[in-house]
């Protein structure tokens, strides 16, 4: 088994999901007492937030560098970024260290395109709506027609991310305004949802859902089993 290696904390309420699905995947494969061997660094929030805020992206990757640094010297084959947003500066990360990193953007891709999906919406930050490293990194690397919602409503998704699911609310107001936007994906045309926070997975569920909803915290913890049972 190879040892998985997780940048958590950007928060910690994905980051805990990310170490108990990790290792439900990991009991159910091999059964006993099995669990999977980790090395966690897991950031301040609030620091990151804070530099994002002040536009100071250099601090932001450096902080991240630093912990992928620890991670990689704990003995971690490969490395999670524990976060869709801040894989903005997956690229910048991977370059500094001597291990692969596992994008959370092609694993989810990749669960999407095996279900045969080509039109999908995406929910998530302001930015990974938004900018390119993620939702151009889905329509260029994997083909795919990616939708998000129109302006207001993505001010709420980010809203409702960062007051509410990042400090650990769930408010049943709030699932019930996420399915109406995803609703109107749907209407739209998407074929499915990526819910492209790892904290949306903690508001709403595939239960909630007629079309398909790819958790990425789910499918990101997923794939990293895959590779750590591999071979």
């Amino acid at each position: 088994m190879k040892t998985i290696g997780l940048i958590g904390g950007m928060s910690w309420e994905s980051s805990a999901a990310y170490y108990r699905i990790i290792n439900e995947a990991v009991r159910d494969r091999l059964g006993g007492l099995h669990s999977a061997k980790l090395v966690m660094c897991s950031v301040d929030f609030a620091e990151v937030e804070t530099f994002r805020h002040k536009g100071r992206w250099d601090k932001v990757t450096h902080l991240l560098v630093d912990a992928a640094g620890r991670v990689e010297n704990g003995g971690a084959d490969f490395l999670l970024l524990c976060t869709n947003t801040m894989h903005k500066l997956a690229d910048d990360v991977q370059e500094q260290i001597g291990i692969p990193l596992l994008h959370i953007a092609d694993a989810t891709a990749e669960a999407v395109t095996a279900q045969g999906l080509k039109r999908i919406g995406l929910l998530g930050t302001r930015m990974t709506m938004q900018e390119g490293f993620y939702r151009g990194r889905l329509v260029e690397k994997h083909g795919l027609d990616v939708i998000v919602p129109n302006e207001e409503e993505r001010s709420l998704v980010h809203r409702v991310i960062y007051d509410e699911l990042c400090v650990g609310e769930r408010r049943d107001a709030s699932s019930a305004e996420f399915m109406c936007i995803i609703q109107g994906l749907v209407e739209d045309g998407a074929e499915g949802i990526i819910l492209g926070c790892t904290e949306i997975g903690l508001l709403v569920t595939q239960d909630d859902s007629r079309v398909p909803l790819f958790d990425t915290t789910r499918i990101h913890a997923t794939a990293a089993v895959e590779r750590a049972l591999s071979g």
